[in-house]
């Protein structure tokens, strides 16, 4: 009996046939077997449609929303973003040098210009790690210094500040961190700076933050309200009745599943793909656990530290009133 999923799109393999195939092939065999249990069991439930597949995935998000083979796509993206029309002039290459790049969490990016000269950086952020605003602001002024130098370089004498684009850093989180949780129904924040006193200066850094696992929990409410929130479903629902119901409504993404399931009747590919993940997604806890451990050591040490100032005020103190008995003491004595 077919899925939900077999049922648009036939391409979509049994079980039986895709275990069948890793059994046959000694390399892949070893392979599905050196993976956990939970993973095995993962891995064959997205290939057969009885998950839908995970979108945010590094090497299918690029796929899917490759600006140079599908621009439309991530067009109509940024423009239900930034509610307007946006166009992709170019797409700049990824810096090999930039920030974070050993141990970052973000698991892609995808860096466009776009036809006003504005610079827009897709980042997609998969684990739960804690993500502060100094990071963002690292970023996108490592984006910002990029356009100077780039621009600086293009224009020679003729340049001037005013060439300078927007930068405009979107990050997509599959798992947020706390601050977004007290915000329960908002997930999309755009953070722009602002004055005291209301006077307009154009600066040139702005943020969009995507919760989507905030948006998840407001879609088992109130479900797709809008075309914005159909892209969010594509990009963070894996349940086969949600994503038929996407397609329902709007087809357009049918084209894009099926150029996924494409890719999985690859089985020495996508077996490929998802080993990467689980290689990112173990090192990426590893540094987490990391992470979350030194935060508790500074935590202890700020408790020690507000314990030891304690200790040395009652010894002032206790110091101070054995002073005062002293001086009362000598004043029974003149009595």
């Amino acid at each position: 009996m077919k899925n939900a999923l077999q049922n648009y799109f036939p391409m979509i393999r049994t079980r039986a046939e895709v275990l069948k195939e890793i059994q046959s092939r000694p390399k892949l065999a070893r392979a599905y077997g050196n993976w956990k249990p939970e993973h095995q069991q993962m891995f064959l439930d997205y290939v057969t449609g009885v998950k839908g597949v995970k979108i945010l995935y590094d090497s299918f998000f690029k796929e899917i929303m490759n600006p140079e083979t599908t621009p439309e796509r991530l067009e109509r993206f940024l423009s239900l973003i930034f509610r307007q029309a946006v166009k992709i002039r170019r797409i700049l290459p990824t810096d090999n040098s930039r920030i974070a790049e050993e141990n970052s969490l973000l698991v892609m990016d995808i860096l466009i210009e776009m036809e006003d000269g504005s610079l827009a950086n897709i980042e997609v952020q998969k684990t739960g790690y804690k993500f502060p605003g100094q990071r963002c602001a690292c970023y996108s002024a490592d984006l910002l210094l990029r356009q100077y130098k780039r621009v600086r370089s293009e224009k020679g004498d003729t340049f001037s500040y005013k060439d300078i684009k927007k930068v405009y850093t979107i990050v997509l989180f599959e798992k947020s961190s706390r601050e977004f949780h007290q915000f329960p129904e908002d997930y999309l924040h755009w953070i722009q700076p602002r004055s005291n006193t209301g006077i307009e200066i154009e600066l040139l850094q702005e943020y969009v933050l995507i919760p989507l696992d905030i948006f998840r929990l407001n879609l088992q409410n109130k479900g797709i309200q809008n075309e914005l929130d159909a892209w969010f479903t594509f990009l963070s629902v894996d349940e086969p009745g949600m994503i038929a119901g996407l397609l329902q409504r709007y087809p357009q993404f049918i084209p894009m599943y099926q150029q996924l399931y494409e890719i999985c009747r690859n089985i020495e590919r996508v077996m490929e793909l998802y080993s990467e993940e689980l290689r990112i997604l173990d090192r990426n806890t590893v540094q987490l656990m990391i992470d979350e451990m030194q935060d508790e050591i500074n935590e202890q040490k700020v408790v020690l530290n507000q314990k030891d100032e304690q200790l040395s005020l009652q010894e002032q103190q206790l110091q101070t009133l054995k002073q005062e008995i002293e001086s009362l003491k000598k004043q029974l004595t003149g009595l």
